[in-house]
């Protein structure tokens, strides 16, 4: 489905499953290495590049299957090409429906495509993919030690299900839950909509500049915690490092702000993300079905075995170098990205002029 793309690729985390009783039913719906799923709702522009780990899934009916017949087009251009500014908003203009824009297998088709001989297209999209292969080594480093802070946080704080937890203390005592935050109404602050923050990290890479100041409010070194359904069940979960130093930020409305009082910034992102604060946080949640949401005072009530001032001091030595290690890959990767997004054009059009290889043109000439 169209939430399992995400920056190009496809990801497991949430995704869908079927039984295999139902695979060769669906066959028409099968994936095959070098087909394009493209979202046909919502975010125009959302594809991803199926690799042979993906072969054989099933193509959700949120996404068209673009499959090539033909070899006059590289699957890896198209990708990219389909991701050119100037095609995305080709194709959103023709996109149907006001509030959620859909697209359909026609205006798809219709697509006019540019494109020089097919051992170019190969050598662009080779230029484009190193910057993709240095963007998910970033992703996997990022995960990594995000993986490692949250095991140590396991390994002093989480609860021990064999003897009990003594010296029990409710977290309301050690972090603050949607403390006031001062925002300006005037001029253009950082402003955090749900849709922003990953399911699976803790980095936020996109982010938006709005008036106003209606909203939650926070500061770099919070924690927000997405507290309606589905995306607390999802994971949502981010830590603010993306804010000019000094300035405040605002985001949606549901998100419940969490800053450390007596605890250091990443014991709070831990703790939100832990197994057992979260259990708590999802049995906690209440309302209409679809729409369910937990409350501050809620979670504010999970209790933990009371941290030692001299744990907390450690902890937070060893989690700040990783949380700002991950900051600059985060940054990194935006950069690259920027990089890439620059260059697609310009290969794409010419404008940067590209030859393949010799050894390339020799073995087509053989």
């Amino acid at each position: 489905m169209p939430k399992d793309i995400v920056l190009g690729r496809v990801t497991e985390s949430t995704i869908a499953r079927v039984d295999i009783s139902h695979v060769e039913r669906l066959a028409q719906h099968k994936l095959r290495e070098g087909d394009i799923v493209y979202g046909r709702r919502g975010d125009i522009g959302r594809r991803g590049l199926v690799s042979a780990r993906e072969a054989g899934w099933l193509c959700g009916t949120g996404c068209l299957r673009i499959s090539l017949g033909k070899k006059i087009i590289d699957p890896a251009y198209l990708y990219y090409y389909l991701g050119e500014a100037r095609v995305v908003a080709g194709i959103a203009q023709q996109a149907v429906g006001a509030t959620m824009p859909n697209l359909n297998t026609s205006i798809l088709r219709g697509i006019e495509i540019r494109f020089p001989d097919l051992l170019i297209q190969r050598r662009i999209a080779d230029i484009l993919a190193a910057y993709d292969d240095l963007i998910e080594n970033n992703t996997r480093r990022i995960a990594i030690l995000e993986d490692m802070a949250r095991r140590l946080f396991e390994e002093w704080f989480g609860r021990d299900a064999d003897h009990g937890m003594p010296d029990p203390v409710r977290i309301d005592a050690l972090i603050d839950f949607d403390p006031k935050t001062k925002v300006a109404k005037e001029g253009l602050k950082p402003f955090l909509p749900m849709p922003c923050v990953p399911t699976n990290s803790m980095v936020v890479s996109q982010w938006e500049e709005r008036e106003g100041n209606a909203g939650s409010k926070f500061l770099n070194g919070d924690t927000l915690l997405a507290r309606i359904t589905p995306c607390l069940e999802n994971g949502k979960t981010a830590f603010v490092d993306f804010l000019p130093d000094g300035t405040a930020g605002f985001g949606s409305t549901e998100f419940i702000v969490m800053r450390g009082r007596v605890v250091p910034p990443e014991f709070v992102y831990c703790l939100a993300r832990s197994d057992a604060f979260r259990k708590h946080a999802i049995k906690s949640m209440s309302g209409a079905t679809g729409r369910q949401r937990v409350s501050s005072a809620a979670v504010a009530q999970f209790e933990i075995a009371s941290p030692q001032p001299k744990q907390l001091e450690k902890f937070g030595q060893a989690a700040k170098p990783m949380f700002s290690m991950i900051r600059s890959l985060a940054d990194a990767n935006t950069n690259l990205r920027t990089t890439r997004d620059l260059l697609l054009p310009k290969l794409i059009s010419g404008e940067i002029e590209v030859r393949a290889p010799k050894e390339e043109l020799e073995a087509a000439a053989a």
